[in-house]
């Protein structure tokens, strides 16, 4: 039976941390599924994304704070299904004109999210149906201390969890065929 276990699990060292260092956003129609190369012996993993390099852009976010990327499975005996809902809470401070823009369009799209963890573990969120921000805010605070920017959630629903990437640098996510965009 193709969903039988194949593997232990020993309990592993702490030395992992949580949190999270940046996410890169993909425009949905930039990187098809079907362009996806896996890794030959672990289809969990991405090796490329497309097969000419540097050919599909990725916006860099850079994170400090609160933002986080869960994953929920839901899984249903009586109707023999099961999928992985992706939720990506992204805590972004301060307003500005073009973040603004940029969370307008990113409110209308559907894109594909590479998420980047304090492990350097990259995560493909969204990776066949996009993810859609299904809510959030922007705000200001009534003090001088409170926090003025911006709040998303991002979710997805996929049929696997988020793939890991080969790579574990941003380099290698480049020579993954992603060109990573940073801010000006």
């Amino acid at each position: 039976m193709s969903c039988d276990l194949s593997l232990g699990r020993i309990e592993p060292c702490k030395d992992s941390t949580g949190g999270l260092d940046a996410v890169y956003f993909i425009n949905f129609d930039d990187a098809p599924v079907e362009d996806i190369d896996y890794n030959a012996t672990n289809t969990d993993v991405i090796e490329k994304l497309n097969s000419i390099p540097g050919t599909i852009n990725a916006y860099k976010y850079e994170l400090k704070g609160t933002s986080s990327f869960e994953q929920t499975i839901t899984s249903s005996r009586d109707n023999g299904t099961t999928f992985f809902e992706q939720v990506l809470n992204l805590s972004l401070k301060k307003q500005d004109l073009a973040t603004h823009k940029e969370v307008k369009l990113m409110s209308f799209g559907r894109p594909h999210i590479i998420v980047k963890d304090h492990n350097n573990n990259f995560f493909y969120c969204g990776l066949e149906h996009g993810a859609e921000v299904t809510g959030g805010t922007i705000s200001t605070g009534a003090a001088l201390g409170d926090a003025s920017g911006y709040n998303i959630t991002l979710t997805a629903q996929e049929r696997v969890p988020a793939n890991f990437f080969e790579a574990t640098t941003q380099a290698a996510l480049d020579a993954a065929g992603v060109n990573v965009i940073e801010a000006p």
